[in-house]
């Protein structure tokens, strides 16, 4: 391991948090990948990826961002409904 570099799973965003890779993310969020993948594809989550890093990272805000789609598309909203309506505002 390099001194200075984080080599786990997991990184400190600058406010504090901790930001997940997306297999975490998705395990926190109760989702798949699969799904995390599907709903950056759709532009329903724009996950961060800190500067020299490859892998995408997913903090709090958009675990809870995640959840909120699952709940509504799991309440009949389609996840065009729910970019077009609920995410404009958020």
């Amino acid at each position: 391991m390099v001194a200075g570099k984080n080599s786990g799973r997991s990184l400190r965003d600058p406010r504090g948090g901790k930001l997940l890779r997306i297999s975490s993310a998705a395990k926190a969020a109760g989702v798949n990948n699969r799904s995390i993948e599907y709903y950056v594809m759709l532009g329903l989550i724009k996950p961060i990826r800190p500067p020299g890093r490859r892998s995408r990272y997913f903090d709090d805000k958009l675990i809870r961002r995640i959840r909120l789609i699952r709940q509504l598309n799991d309440s009949g909203y389609t996840l065009r409904d729910i970019r077009e309506t609920y995410l404009r505002r958020l």
